[in-house]
């Protein structure tokens, strides 16, 4: 799945639905292509209404269950049942599938104490290239956990490090901009009138990745409500 592009969805509503149609799409079109599936999940409001839609859609327009394995693009330092983690949120609304075995979830262990050894860790496990990454984008323009002026922005070798983020709780591990560039397929999730100005920012103004991070993604597919889009321009 090559293509690029932006969906627009009337409301919040349509959004989820657009959304899991799309995801499981592009699962459908890599296992088509290689038999298997590395789906990257990304945390926030915006995917986990989508990941309530995606876990029941039937066949055959749901997800190819028992090809895909899931992964994610960053973790705050958290326990997995925080109330704060990524994989508590996708645990409860995607993976609880009943067709979904814990072998096939591969959790980034962002509460080690050592994180330098959790990244590298993760790293290793993660698939290069991905077959689908889904990004968020905050209305500073950041992206999984990579933040305006973040010096990870700039990361060339390492595919996972330790981030701090400005908000709590403030440690964090996040892929790199390699690990988005050359996934194979990147669906980016933004809804509401909070996201508007960075959305425009992101693809209708001048490329500037240090302080507009979702910019690694403007080659991919965006799926945005209307609100998310009332400040563009033109279609990108």
């Amino acid at each position: 799945m090559g293509d690029t592009g932006l969906i627009i969805a009337e409301d919040a509503a349509d959004l989820a639905r657009a959304g899991a149609r799309r995801i499981a799409r592009a699962a459908r079109e890599a296992v088509n292509s290689r038999g298997h599936c590395s789906l990257v999940l990304a945390g926030g409001g915006t995917p986990r209404s989508i990941y309530e839609k995606l876990r029941l859609l039937p066949d055959p327009e749901g997800l190819p269950w028992g090809e895909i394995d899931f992964y994610f693009g960053d973790e705050r330092c958290v326990p997995p049942d925080d109330s704060e983690s990524n994989y508590r949120m996708a645990r409860e609304t995607l993976l609880s599938h009943p067709r979904c075995t814990e072998e096939q979830v591969h959790r980034m262990e962002a509460e080690r104490q050592d994180r330098e050894e959790a990244a590298a860790a993760y790293a290793q496990l993660l698939p290069d290239p991905l077959d689908v990454l889904l990004l968020g984008m905050g209305s500073d323009g950041h992206t999984v956990s990579l933040f305006p002026g973040s010096p990870a922005l700039a990361e060339r070798r390492k595919r996972v490090v330790a981030v701090q983020g400005p908000k709590p709780p403030p440690w964090r591990l996040t892929i790199t901009p390699p690990v988005i560039r050359s996934a194979r397929a990147v669906l980016v999730l933004a809804a509401g009138k909070a996201k508007a100005v960075a959305l425009a920012r992101a693809l209708n103004g001048p490329l500037d990745a240090p302080g507009l991070p979702v910019q690694l993604a403007r080659h991919g597919i965006w799926i945005v409500d209307r609100a998310a889009a009332s400040e563009l321009k033109e279609r990108p």
